[in-house]
């Protein structure tokens, strides 16, 4: 991934451009990423802060204590929640973008996937299901339609 490279929340109140390679791409499966993220893991882009400004809206900041025992402050938007990034208090000299918030999520080229042994089993099966490339179908949207028609509540 070259910069540089922007992105920011659902809402666009919070952006970011950063002008720095990152260091590390990664995938987290740490119990507070699947918590954060409302998924598995989060895919995450670690930045030298001094190399990612932000413009608009400051992010919401919500300490939690990571699974290494460490407090780790999550930044998301107080208007549309997204999570945007990730500090840890103890390095503030790193910021830990969140990569779905890039505006090409496409940059993104993970290396290594951390906490693989809190990873929920259904993540390893993630590839073997059928792909439907352009989002829900009719099929998918039948079964749905036919399960409510069937309730007799």
């Amino acid at each position: 991934m070259l910069p540089p490279y922007e992105g920011g929340c659902a809402c666009r109140s919070i952006r970011y451009r950063c002008t720095a390679e990152p260091i590390h791409q990664l995938v987290c499966n740490c119990r507070d990423c699947q918590r954060a993220s409302g998924s598995g893991f989060a895919a995450v882009v670690f930045v030298p802060t001094d190399g990612v400004t932000f413009s608009g809206a400051a992010p919401k900041l919500y300490t939690v204590m990571s699974d290494t025992g460490h407090p780790m402050q999550r930044g998301f938007c107080s208007t549309c929640g997204s999570p945007v990034l990730i500090k840890k208090p103890e390095r503030p000299y790193l910021t830990l973008l969140q990569a779905a918030t890039l505006d090409d999520p496409g940059l993104f080229q993970p290396t290594i996937e951390i906490f693989t042994s809190r990873a929920p089993p259904w993540t390893r099966s993630l590839h073997d299901l059928p792909r439907l490339p352009d989002g829900p179908g009719p099929a998918f949207v039948a079964v749905i339609e036919d399960y409510f028609r069937g309730r007799t509540t």
